[in-house]
């Protein structure tokens, strides 16, 4: 049944519309190369994906080139291991370099624009480039501790300073008071001002790596935070009853 699938696959390949018919060929190409053929959806597969993903993030771009033609030469459907690459350029680079999300979707594009053959070359070009290009799991990392403070801490109140305020009962309820246009502060940044919610204030999701772009990235963090730092000092010796410490 596994031998009659990948014939089956390798006819639809070859064929657009539906319903394409397995030759003699097929069948040769299978039973010749049956133990080569790609194991759709069991170990192989996932084996084989482990290895092209983990060839990326160590930035090996030759074992890449490798995984990547094994499983496309195997009969896996390209636009599979497009989608998987752009999942890699989220997840293993991230804001190191935001290019390669875009290098990714483009590729992805080209694809489905030339097809096979020649739509795979785009693919392999964004396969290395991922390879290549420097790591950061910094936002992966985020986001999952991110979402799970949201799933354990349910619904934490948005603070009143930065709710929306559309008409006059909620302003006169607070919705919005004290809120600061960042925009019109200097450098458009309001120092001291916080967005999580309460319980959160002073919670860190996303720490940039020191790699690629994340490291100018992390400057400015660092920056602003000793602003917020100082900011806060200050608020604290005017007004020594608004300390944390109470």
């Amino acid at each position: 049944m596994n031998l009659l699938e990948l014939a089956a696959d390798i006819a639809a390949g070859r064929e657009e519309a539906a319903g394409a018919a397995i030759t003699g060929d097929d069948l040769d190409e299978v039973l010749r190369e049956g133990l080569r053929r790609f194991d759709k959806g069991g170990d192989y597969f996932y084996d084989q994906m482990s290895a092209l993903h983990k060839s990326v993030r160590g930035t090996d771009p030759d074992a890449t080139l490798y995984w990547l033609s094994r499983m496309l030469e195997a009969g896996c459907d390209p636009r599979y291991v497009a989608r998987r690459i752009t999942r890699m350029a989220s997840e293993d680079i991230g804001n190191a370099d935001p290019r390669a999300l875009r290098i990714a979707l483009d590729a992805w594009d080209t694809y489905e624009r030339l097809g096979t053959p020649e739509g795979e070359l785009a693919i392999a070009q964004a396969a290395t480039y991922m390879a290549c290009a420097p790591k950061s799991n910094a936002v992966y990392a985020g986001f999952n501790a991110a979402w799970r403070d949201a799933r354990e801490h349910g619904s934490l109140e948005v603070p009143m300073h930065i709710r929306n305020a559309p008409t006059k009962l909620m302003k006169d309820l607070g919705y919005a008071e004290g809120y600061r246009y960042a925009h019109n502060e200097g450098d458009g940044y309001a120092a001291g001002e916080t967005y999580l919610p309460e319980a959160l204030v002073g919670t860190r999701y996303y720490e940039p790596v020191p790699r690629g772009l994340e490291i100018k990235i992390g400057d400015k963090l660092t920056r602003l935070r000793e602003r917020d730092a100082q900011g806060e000092r200050r608020a604290t010796r005017s007004h020594p009853e608004a300390s944390r410490d109470g």
